[in-house]
């Protein structure tokens, strides 16, 4: 491997966070459920309840995540991204065979079992990539998280536009597609995704900053082209082979920042003088003394008994996971998440059914539209909570009691059932879910420190399958087979009509409501412990602790 390019350098280390986004951007395949959901109920010949239960079961395989936590602080990247791989090929393979019929419908519990499999290898992969990049790029935690889910919310669209565009939406081809190149990218990926130095100096610091605006602005690019692709009906077969090509150069795009990092660096040492006066990394000794200002989200959380004061460690300090969980502020941020990724789960898992209870037959539209929107909703949540959360001070849990707002006029939308809601709602659901992911990614992180955030992050992804259960499997299931039950058009169980999911958004709409009183409970604690003069010099005195 060329020595400028090696994982230790500095382009070296834009070229694993590249991989990263690649990685990233297959990683979505468990939001999918609903392009081929259809096919494995009628192949299984499944009610909507047994169906919802094939969902639950893929989302447990993220609860097995722990196992992703706890390796990653004992094994390599390469070897994270190896099982994931792995798990990937076996689980949406064997979906594969069934849906394409090449062998006959397993048991249902062996189904289970495989979905379980598909659904724990993204598990491995996300674990891989966000741990070690955000230790590779500790200062830009927002953009990092915002980047990479960013593109996470991409990989649905990405995988149901080109399925559409070259095989007619076929959900068999669709997984065949979900099993392969997963396994490819992420084997392609493992020479170059390492753990490396963070930034050395102010001017290096500044060069990811300046970069990392380079990658939102191709990652917005990208979502426009597809959100552009999804609007525009129905595209011939040319039109269709030309949207894949330009799709492909747009997601090999960002291979120009280390390209452009390894000029630079060419051109520094062909220059000697030049280096020497403008060094293009500047070391420890020759760095500038560093502005003092409060580091973002370093906080204490302080517990008080009748013994006496017991200090916990630091917020921004590591913290064991039984330290964190005995922390309020860990249970306000899990049960908030719950509120919202538990409900926009169960509309993912069932925007099929969703589309065709309102006469819909395609739905895939829907599926796109949640996951470009949700691109922008961890985009932008990533890229400008950072900012503010530098410039003034604002908590990040106050984004996601915004998007628990927003998402409750969602659902309230999608219930009224009028012309267009599946729509608007898809749209609203897919921002506050992508808010959602990245703010709470950035903000676990901050309050519990990035040893053990590996366990952590994993502890926290608990929700979706939780989530998926509660809202999907038990609430979505139970309510639209006794709606099924009693419609005379939909024969036995399938129902049409707006009031099959009527009752489920409104229930949703409630767990938001209750979700937002949560997020701000949590924003202002965390404002009020930041604003605290003490804790604040503190903070200027030793801002490392993060």
């Amino acid at each position: 491997m060329c020595p400028l390019l090696s994982p230790a350098s500095s382009s070296g280390k834009w070229l694993g966070f590249v991989t990263a986004i690649w990685v990233q951007a297959v990683c979505g395949n468990n939001y999918t459920f609903s392009n081929y959901s259809d096919a494995l109920k009628s192949i299984m010949a499944l009610t909507q309840l047994e169906l919802n239960t094939l969902s639950v079961a893929k989302d447990v395989g993220k609860a097995f995540g722990l196992l992703s936590g706890i390796a990653s602080d004992r094994w390599s990247t390469s070897v994270i991204l190896l099982i994931g791989s792995f798990e990937g090929l076996i689980g949406y393979g064997v979906q594969w065979l069934v849906v394409s019929q090449r062998i006959h419908p397993l048991p249902y519990w062996q189904m289970c079992i495989f979905l379980c499999l598909g659904g724990n290898s993204t598990t491995w992969m996300n674990t891989a990539v966000l741990v070690t990049c955000i230790r590779n790029f500790p200062n830009n935690r927002g953009p990092v998280s915002g980047i990479l889910k960013g593109y996470v919310g991409l990989s649905t669209a990405i995988f149901t536009d080109i399925c559409t565009a070259l095989f007619n939406s076929n959900p068999s081809a669709f997984l065949l597609i979900l099993a392969i190149v997963p396994a490819i990218i992420c084997l392609a990926a493992i020479p170059f995704l390492r753990e490396t130095t963070s930034a050395a100096g102010p001017i290096e610091e500044k060069e990811e900053t300046r970069f990392f605006n380079i990658f939102n602005a191709i990652a917005i690019i990208a979502a426009a082209y597809l959100l552009a692709f999804d609007i525009t009906g129905n595209h011939g077969h040319v039109v269709s082979l030309v949207f894949v090509a330009g799709l492909l150069f747009l997601l090999a795009t960002p291979l120009f920042v280390p390209l452009y990092s390894v000029l630079l660096k060419l051109k520094s040492n062909w220059d000697i003088e030049q280096q020497i006066k403008e060094p293009l990394l500047a070391g420890p000794e020759d760095s500038p003394a560093k502005p003092q200002e409060p580091e973002p989200a370093t906080i204490v959380s302080v517990e008080v008994d009748n013994a006496g004061i017991k200090q916990q460690p630091m917020i921004g300090e590591d913290h064991t996971i039984i330290e964190m969980i005995r922390t309020y502020d860990f249970w306000i941020l899990f049960l908030s998440f719950l509120c919202g990724v538990g409900t926009g789960m169960c509309v993912m898992n069932n925007l099929g059914q969703m589309g065709l209870a309102l006469g819909y037959v395609d739905v895939s539209i829907f599926v796109s539209l949640t996951s470009i929107w949700g691109f922008f909703g961890r985009i932008i949540s990533g890229l400008v909570s950072e900012q503010l959360l530098w410039k003034f001070g604002t908590p990040r849990p106050l984004w996601n009691a915004a998007s628990q707002v927003l998402m409750t006029l969602g659902y309230v939308i999608m219930a009224l059932a009028l012309p267009g809601s599946l729509y608007i709602g898809s749209i609203l659901v897919g921002i506050c879910y992508g808010v959602r992911l990245t703010i709470t990614v950035a903000v676990a992180s901050e309050l519990f420190g990035l040893k053990y955030y590996g366990v952590l992050y994993n502890i926290l992804i608990l929700n979706l399958p939780l989530g998926s259960f509660l809202f999907s499997g038990l609430l979505a299931g139970y309510l639209y087979d006794a709606q099924a039950a009693s419609s005379p058009a939909g024969g036995g169980n399938t129902c049409v009509g707006p009031h099959c999911y009527f009752l489920v958004f409104l229930i949703m709409a409630l767990a938001c409501v209750i979700g937002f009183g949560l997020d701000v409970l949590l924003a202002i604690r965390t404002k009020k412990i930041i604003s605290h003069p003490v804790l604040s010099s503190e903070f200027l005195e030793n801002p490392s602790r993060i």
